[in-house]
């Protein structure tokens, strides 16, 4: 009678339990996906189409004006083109002092005076470095194209790889024809076949930040070319001076102490007005952001640099950077509950080194786990789970997640499960 009436007992506490759980989901409101296409954007009001603010490491997103919508990127393409240039030579497939030719198609480009670029020539031999700093500090149409040609064998060959490329990031909806941003007819005989020679590569705001944030993350290296504000192009006798269009570079135009960007694009074409992917340092901290469809009247138009002074100007008012070490505890939840294990409850800590953007204004930033227990045995540093956060009632956000970023969480020490017999009787007798 004993044993019945304590697992009866022991049975009406489990379904409880069961039913506050599920009536706790009923009260979480979820965070919508498209939440954060215009995350913050009333609190700031920027002159373009769209833009957005992303931490380069986390992918925690900071600011977003209409963040997914899809428009022309002009030659922000390159950035995907860099990044298959300097995958090939890590893969020993390039070498930087390779020499190259181009073709006819491409010289034709490359020597087209409404285009920016450095005058290939018929014959002429280039290194590969040349081309990847004239596609990155000059913008140069010609040199791109021939970096493509020369990674696949053919402007075709080469769009299928960016386009698997991205995919590979998690963007679905891009469409790219070129492999420098121009309108696809613009390329004459290297045109996209069986596309409008009026069609443009397209992809959202929040599409470039994902491609700024793994080219910096993979390849880092790229903003020592990326801050380089003037170059000379060697092709012979001949020297071809090289100007950053990021005027935001110390020694250019639009400088600014206060916002020290190191990089990445620019890009403009009719359709795509004047669009700007910026990096900068800040605390401790890499922030990247992403304006499209600023104004451009002119080549002398600074407006696309004005939004994104805002755009940081507004970053680095309302947030505070907090680097968190490896196994840093997070308030809200330093432990979680363990069943069948030596002890109750196992110390919890972050996995990783993370930053996290907290809104400056004395916020507690507190963290919750996504699961309430987890089962023994554990091992030390073993992935528990995912730390999400807030700041007051704010939630923290990432590109990856809209409900919520996930920052893993790991076991600080190990926790040994019990034998059958010990969980035996705590089922029974509900003892430790």
């Amino acid at each position: 009678m004993f044993f019945s009436k304590k697992i009866k007992r022991t049975f009406i506490s489990f379904v409880a339990a069961i039913s506050l759980i599920s009536c706790g989901a009923v009260f979480t409101t979820p965070v919508h996906a498209d939440a954060t296409s215009s995350y913050q954007a009333d609190q700031l009001n920027l002159n373009v189409k769209s833009a957005i603010a992303i931490d380069g490491d986390s992918g925690q997103i900071l600011y977003a004006k209409n963040a997914d919508k899809t428009l022309p990127i002009a030659s922000m393409t390159k950035l995907v083109t860099v990044y298959l240039t300097l995958q090939a030579i890590k893969n020993k497939k390039l070498s930087w002092d390779q020499k190259v030719k181009p073709t006819a198609p491409i010289v034709k480009v490359a020597n087209n005076t409404e285009y920016s670029n450095v005058p290939l020539k018929m014959g002429h031999s280039y290194t590969i470095r040349q081309l990847y700093q004239a596609t990155l500090i000059e913008s140069a149409n010609g040199a791109a194209m021939l970096l493509g040609q020369t990674i696949a064998g053919s402007q075709k060959a080469f769009i299928n790889q960016m386009r698997a490329q991205v995919k590979k990031w998690g963007i679905e909806d891009a469409k790219i024809y070129t492999a420098c941003g121009l309108p696809n007819g613009n390329l004459g005989k290297d045109a996209y076949p069986g596309v409008n020679k009026n069609d443009e590569n397209t992809m959202s705001a929040k599409d470039m930040a994902i491609i700024g944030q793994n080219l910096i993350k993979d390849f880092p290296e790229v903003l020592d070319t990326t801050k380089i504000a003037r170059l000379n192009f060697k092709d012979g006798n001949k020297v071809t001076k090289m100007a950053n269009f990021n005027w935001m570079l110390k020694g250019l135009s639009q400088y600014d102490e206060a916002y020290p960007v190191d990089g990445l694009k620019t890009g403009t074409t009719d359709a795509a007005g004047a669009c700007f992917i910026g990096t900068v340092e800040h605390s401790g901290a890499r922030l990247i952001t992403v304006v499209m469809g600023a104004r451009h009247q002119d080549g002398t138009d600074p407006s696309r640099f004005i939004q994104t002074k805002k755009l940081m100007n507004f970053i680095f008012n309302k947030y505070r950077p907090i680097t968190m070490t490896a196994g840093s505890q997070m308030n809200g939840a330093k432990s979680i509950k363990v069943t069948d294990g030596d002890n109750a409850t196992t110390n919890l800590g972050l996995k990783n080194r993370i930053t996290i953007w907290d809104p400056a204004d004395d916020k507690t930033l507190v963290a919750s786990l996504d699961k309430k227990t987890v089962e023994a045995p554990i091992t030390k540093d073993q992935t528990i789970g995912n730390y999400q956060f807030k700041s007051g009632n704010e939630k923290i956000v990432s590109l990856s997640n809209p409900n919520g970023m996930n920052v893993k969480a790991k076991a600080l020490s190990a926790n040994g499960k019990v034998n059958f017999f010990v969980r035996i009787w705590r089922w029974l007798f509900g003892g430790r």
